[in-house]
């Protein structure tokens, strides 16, 4: 993900939710606990989402590292010729 700014709202329904921040379209991402996960974690429901949240982003951020490096490596094999055997 780029360095733009995203906000964590609460939605009327109770599932908290990823958006860019001003945005009023569809969020990126809901998390929605069930009546049973919201009764427990009670105040703490945000805090767990947000815990969630950046695990995501974070998951993101390594994805991206990953296909980088893949590409470098890559990259360096187009340089060699390859021989195609065609039937």
């Amino acid at each position: 993900m780029s360095s733009e700014t995203f906000e964590i709202i609460e939605l009327a329904n109770g599932d908290v939710a990823l958006r860019r921040a001003g945005d009023r379209e569809d969020p990126l991402v809901r998390i929605h606990f069930s009546d049973e996960s919201r009764d427990f974690l009670r105040e703490h429901k945000i805090a767990v989402a947000r815990a969630m949240l950046e695990a995501g982003i974070e998951a993101v951020q390594n994805i991206e590292e990953m296909e980088l490096e893949f590409h470098e490596e890559h990259d360096e094999d187009e340089l060699e010729p390859v021989n195609h055997t065609i039937h």
